[in-house]
């Protein structure tokens, strides 16, 4: 089955991928990939869900408060947002029954989006869209916390709501929870013990990583110990031939002086000898 919104973006069920598109054609973007694929928290909204469709009521664009792209939003524009995304995607694919309560939780994912949302037996539906690295069960306590107190302030209305009509005035709320659940750390003591593990992991993988690089250093220290040793060998070699070589040769000049003084002797006594 495929769940087709009327913006820009589009959920497939059948091979979870998620397509922006563009003049009738279909074509990945590895920048959102790259940038969405995380643990961050886009948007929520709360629709009233009725045979005939369903209702947004109320909705806050938490992306579009903190990202950025070359001016504009990553998420769409005034236009063509996640919010309208969220409620098409439900209307295909609506909460199972919450019984007497909130819940009949599902989660939809794409390969760089999850969308959580659940209802109550009124057809009360709140959801949220995140970054597949954000762990649903935190999102469905923010979405149980979130009913909870949007029921308490605003049940009264909920029921016959026109179409975000509650929006600003439940802006103070939905913004709230957002920024409550914005880092899963704060909220969830398991993924805080998740983070706090990543992170001695990180330290000893850095620190794995400088024994590595400090022992190649030691490595080539040795390596160059060894080659100023037989640097140290030759010259020694060269000196001591080097020593043999003026030896003899002092010892040649000392025989030739010898030679030479020994002759101008015998030059000048020969002589003498002959004429007595």
């Amino acid at each position: 089955e495929r769940l087709q919104t009327a913006v820009p973006f589009r959920f497939e069920r059948r091979d979870k991928t998620f397509r922006k598109t563009h003049n009738n054609n279909l074509f990945y973007k590895k920048q959102y990939i790259a940038t969405m694929a995380d643990n961050k928290l886009r948007c929520v909204v709360v629709l009233r869900l009725e045979s005939s469709g369903s209702t947004m009521i109320a909705k806050y664009d938490h992306a579009g408060k903190t990202e950025t792209s070359s001016g504009s939003k990553l998420y769409g524009d005034s236009d063509k947002d996640f919010a309208t995304a969220i409620q098409e995607a439900v209307a295909k694919d609506p909460p199972g029954s919450g019984g007497n309560g909130f819940g009949g939780f599902k989660v939809v994912q794409s390969d760089i989006h999850q969308l959580v949302y659940g209802s109550d037996e009124s057809g009360i539906c709140v959801a949220v869209i995140t970054g597949t690295r954000y762990p649903s069960r935190v999102a469905i306590k923010m979405l149980q916390e979130l009913y909870t107190q949007f029921q308490d302030r605003f049940g009264g209305d909920a029921a016959m709501a026109p179409t975000n009509s509650l929006t600003k005035k439940a802006k103070e709320l939905l913004s709230g929870e957002c920024k409550k659940y914005e880092d899963p750390s704060n909220v969830d003591k398991a993924q805080k013990v998740m983070g706090q593990v990543d992170s001695v992991k990180g330290q000893m993988q850095d620190n794995i990583a400088g024994m590595l690089k400090n022992t190649e250093r030691a490595e080539s220290l040795a390596e160059k110990s060894d080659q100023l040793n037989e640097q140290a060998s030759v010259f020694k070699k060269k000196a001591v031939d080097l020593k043999k070589q003026m030896r003899w040769k002092n010892l040649k000049m000392t025989i030739i002086l010898v030679l030479v003084i020994i002759g101008a002797i015998l030059i000048i006594v020969v002589p003498l000898v002959v004429k007595k």
